[in-house]
Formats: C-alpha cells, sequence, structure tokens
C-alpha cells in the first residue's frame, strides 16, 4: 500500500519547512509514504524549501489557484501509484500526528473520502461570524451531497485511489465543496473525523478578501456542481413553480366562466397563467436537455477514469 501525501502551495516559504518536518515517516498500513508539494507559481523560496527537505515538487508555471494546484497533485499521486491521497495545507494548520485516523477509515474499508472536523466551534482564531458561516455552510452541502460532513470547508483529508479516479474539479475557486458533492452523487461513502488544528495559525487565508466574498463565491460553486450533476431535481422543481401558479389562475379563470360571471375582467389572469405555464414547462424540458447533456459527461468520465486507471 503506497500513501501519498500532497501539499498545494502558494509563498509558502515561511511555513512550508515546519509543514514538512511534522509529516510521519510511517503509518500503519502503508508500505511506502511519498510526499510531494504542489508549487502554484510561488514568487518566493517555496519550491527550494520543499527541496531542501528531500520533496518532491511539481511545479505550475503561474499561479492558478487552490483548485488547480489540488487536482493537479491529485493527478501526480494517481500516476506515482497512489492507494490513499491526502492532502494537507503547506501552513501547517493541520495536526500532522492525525494523518494516521485520517486515512483509517480507508484502510478499514468504510470510507472512500475522509475529511477532517476541525470542531469549527472550538477555534478561537475564527470570528462568530465564521463559525456560524461554516456551520450553515456545511449543513448545506450536507443537504445537497445527501452526507454527513461535519466540517465541509477543511482541507485535511483523505481520498482512496478509487475515488480519486473519479473527482474532476470544475471550478477555479477552491476544490472543498466541489468534490464533498461530487463524491455525494458518485455514491462514495464520505465520513468525518475530528483532528486537531495547530493552535497559532501562520496567516489568515489568502482564498478570498472578505466573508460576504466567500459566501458568494461558494454559492455560485454550490449551484454550478448541482446543475452539473443533478440537472433535473433543480430544473424540474424550478419549473414546477410557475406551471402551478399558472394551473391556479387558469382554474380560476375556469370556475369564473363556468359560473356565468363575466371573464372580461379577468383577462389578465388567463394571459399569466398562460404564460406561467409556457415558462414553466420551457424551464422543464431545459432540465430534460440538461440531464442528457449530464449523461453524456458521465460516459466520457467514466472512460476517462479508465483512462486514468490504465495510465496510473
Amino acid at each position: 500500500m503506497k500513501l501519498v501525501i500532497q501539499i498545494p502551495a502558494w509563498n509558502e516559504e515561511s511555513s512550508l519547512g515546519e509543514t514538512l518536518e511534522a509529516l510521519p515517516d510511517q503509518i500503519e498500513g502503508f508500505d511506502t509514504i511519498d510526499v510531494h508539494v504542489v508549487d502554484d507559481g510561488s514568487r518566493d523560496r517555496t519550491a527550494d524549501v520543499a527541496r531542501q527537505h528531500g520533496v518532491r515538487v511539481v511545479s505550475l508555471e503561474a499561479h492558478r489557484g487552490l483548485a488547480v494546484a489540488f487536482e493537479t497533485g491529485v493527478k501526480e499521486a494517481l500516476r506515482r501509484g497512489a492507494d490513499v491521497i491526502v492532502n494537507t495545507d503547506a501552513d501547517n494548520q493541520y495536526d500532522a500526528r492525525d494523518i494516521a485516523n485520517l486515512v483509517r477509515p480507508i484502510l478499514d474499508g468504510r470510507a472512500d473520502m475522509v475529511i477532517g472536523d476541525r470542531q469549527v466551534g472550538r477555534l478561537k482564531h475564527f470570528s462568530l461570524t465564521k463559525r456560524i458561516l461554516q456551520r450553515l455552510g456545511s449543513w448545506l452541502v450536507r443537504r445537497l451531497s445527501r452526507t454527513d460532513v461535519r466540517d465541509a470547508t477543511s482541507g485535511f483529508r483523505a481520498i482512496s485511489r478509487q475515488a480519486a479516479l473519479r473527482l474532476h474539479v470544475f471550478t477555479r475557486f477552491t476544490y472543498t465543496l466541489e468534490t464533498i458533492l461530487q463524491a455525494g452523487e458518485a455514491g462514495f461513502r464520505v465520513v468525518s473525523v475530528p483532528v486537531r488544528v495547530n493552535p497559532n495559525p501562520h496567516r489568515k487565508s489568502r482564498l478570498f478578501r472578505s466573508n460576504i466574498e466567500y459566501v458568494i463565491r461558494s454559492l455560485e460553486s454550490l449551484a454550478r456542481i448541482v446543475v452539473l450533476y443533478n440537472p433535473l431535481r433543480i430544473f424540474l422543481r424550478v419549473g414546477f413553480v410557475p406551471v402551478v401558479v399558472g394551473g391556479l389562475l387558469l382554474a380560476r379563470f375556469g370556475w369564473l366562466y363556468v359560473h356565468g360571471q363575466s371573464p372580461a375582467g379577468h383577462v389578465q389572469s388567463l394571459l399569466l397563467a398562460v404564460i406561467l405555464i409556457v415558462t414553466g414547462v420551457q424551464i422543464c424540458v431545459l432540465g430534460l436537455v440538461a440531464d442528457l447533456i449530464a449523461v453524456n459527461r458521465r460516459l466520457v468520465e467514466e472512460i476517462e477514469y479508465r483512462e486514468r486507471d490504465r495510465l496510473g
């Protein structure tokens, strides 16, 4: 069994060394542990620090963002024959001693993806607003993905080879939410395990400038992946609303007509009913077309999965 630990890094010269030194040399259940750093176009000595610690560096020519760095690292880990992939942050946020706990559910055959639960409510360096947003976000992800993930934005996670082969990151903001939704749609077993967080993070998050920006971009990512993977469910529900409202208006017009009341004063309601019903039907038809596209994409992903597996 081979474990590959990947660390996406962008200008992490000051903290990367400490992060690498904390990584375990061996973990029960694995014959080999490899580590690589994905240098996301850093302008400092991030890559040099990684090489000084004897770690392989996967370099991106320009800064592409966390999601691209994560996916690049996963592809590299698969190419190197990883049976399990662990992702952790370069800023030494997560306690590396918990990697053994993170991979245990996969080794025991109980999970395909394991998310480290930071127990956000206990983190003193998180503001009250951020704690509330984290809890609300995780609740929404649980509802959409039909999983029991407690800390959806945690980057400390373990992924089995079979799950990693089927993951695709479409957004360029962050991979954390998207991969959980994909796992849920694919029927993977996703579990959470409590993990420890080092008390003094080296820096604040650089993914977003404010909580509002983070919420907006996260909602965009969630909407995109839900529509990508289950468009029929979304479009049918959206289209059902105008159809029902239009149907009620049409029934009201018919009732007035049958009971001999002059319909002349209610023509506007009749026109509105027709417009709503036509709009709702068009939305439902759009959902059917999107669903056909989604089916075709799944077939393409299955082909890519087999190709990845063959090359890996």
